[in-house]
């Protein structure tokens, strides 16, 4: 029934019409069949329908979790529900785009105050794990799909480019805002965002089989990590390291930012 909704929304026979751009705004979908709100109107039922999915996924279960349940219980049509997700699994990217975009807030707002470099990295992940910690229960039923390269829940997919974006962005940032940065390499500060990001996969994928209370492994891990990471990425900008860094460079550029979907390689 659901895919039946989903083809009577496309050629227009049912559901619910599509909201009118406001003057003066864009239009057209964002990146994996999202809807670009166009209103405050249509932001607020988005953002409802977001919510209301988040609940039943932690209610039902991700898998159990349909549609039209959605739109029901957010008090839509099934049309309207597709017009601004075209599919249950871009409810997960609109759920990364809004959790990416609290944390790079917060840890914004957490590392204000201090420029070591270290302590930024910690920060910042830290601060991942305290957003995500409310989805925690139902985050390893994602991975199965966000696991196969092929999905568009892959954070290195196309479709994840707008969240990955986001949090490539707030690590530039971790280390602009640092005092390694100037001491660095520009080649290896272009670089480094992306690497970190990277890093905060690794992490990502430890948190969610981590069933320690308060996933407390997982932030121990951060703990423990972080000041190793900048010691070595500090390590890099002694002459006699070079050789090493500028190999290491060549490896990601060649082999891992193509993976990434829209990820340029400078």
């Amino acid at each position: 029934m659901d895919d039946l909704a989903a083809t009577n929304r496309t050629d227009g026979t049912s559901g619910a019409a599509e909201p009118a751009a406001a003057p003066g705004t864009e239009s057209g979908p964002l990146p994996g069949g999202r809807a670009q709100p166009k209103t405050d109107k249509s932001e607020q039922t988005r953002a409802l329908i977001l919510e209301t999915a988040m609940r039943l996924f932690q209610e039902r279960g991700y898998e159990k979790t349909t549609m039209r349940a959605i739109a029901t219980e957010a008090g839509v049509s099934v049309g309207n529900a597709y017009y601004y997700f075209a599919a249950k699994e871009f409810l997960i990217q609109g759920f990364y785009d809004r959790m990416t975009y609290d944390h790079a807030a917060d840890a914004r707002n957490r590392m204000a105050n201090t420029r070591d470099f270290a302590e930024r990295l910690e920060i910042a992940l830290t601060s991942w794990l305290d957003t995500a910690a409310p989805y925690h229960e139902f985050a390893a039923q994602f991975f199965r799909t966000a696991a196969d390269p092929s999905s568009s829940l892959s954070p290195f997919s196309s479709e994840s480019h707008p969240a990955r974006a986001t949090a490539v962005e707030l690590f530039r940032d971790v280390l602009q805002g640092s005092e390694l940065a100037p001491k660095l390499d520009a080649e290896l500060v272009e670089l480094l965002p992306d690497v970190l990001w990277l890093y905060l996969m690794i992490v990502v994928l430890y948190w969610v089989f981590d069933r320690t209370e308060d996933t407390e492994r997982t932030r121990e891990f951060v703990r423990r990590s972080t000041p190793m990471a900048a010691r070595v990425i500090n390590l890099s900008r002694y002459r006699v390291f070079r050789p090493i860094v500028r190999d290491a460079k060549g490896l990601i550029q060649d082999f891992i930012l193509p993976t990434i979907g829209k990820t340029a390689v400078k």
